[in-house]
């Protein structure tokens, strides 16, 4: 697995999903499986069933944020503030209307919130642009033209 770039707040918002499964969630499905197991015969026990199918599950995604967490590297947007970079809230004009944008990694993108990852046509588009610079970018719809008016 490469390395990823991530901001501070996808990166603690992994370390607590993490702490999460392995520490509160895991103490739960240990106690499940236990419930299930003084039902009787394990063979036709649907409760232990799901219990150790909800255990798998979570001792996979567990794993996968440990490997997650271990190959990311954490960027400060503030150490660019003049181009837009990971983290950079960037104000743009489209259409006469002004958006917000924050560029965030692929994990943490939720473009319904304006968090867009680097990773996207759009954000791809955005970094390393400054105030006041013109991006096309590529859509379904055909070409759209933003103005960068703020980059935070």
């Amino acid at each position: 697995m490469s390395d990823q770039i991530i901001t501070q707040e996808g990166y603690n918002k992994l370390q607590d999903e993490l702490t999460h499964l392995s520490t509160i969630k895991r103490r739960e499905i240990a106690e499940r499986i236990e419930r299930a197991k003084d039902l009787g015969d394990l063979s036709e026990n649907a409760e232990y069933s799901e219990a150790k199918d909800a255990q798998a599950l979570n001792e996979g995604r567990i794993l996968e944020l440990t490997n997650i967490l271990k190959n990311v590297i954490v960027v400060n947007s503030k150490d660019r503030s003049d181009e837009v970079a990971m983290g950079s809230e960037v104000t743009v004009k489209i259409s006469g209307k002004e958006k917000k944008y924050t560029i965030v990694s692929f994990n943490e993108a939720d473009p319904l919130n304006g968090m867009i990852s680097n990773e996207s046509p759009l954000g791809l588009s955005f970094l390393g642009k400054k105030k006041g610079a013109i991006v096309n970018v590529e859509t379904p719809k055909g070409v759209v033209e933003y103005k960068i008016i703020k980059i935070d």
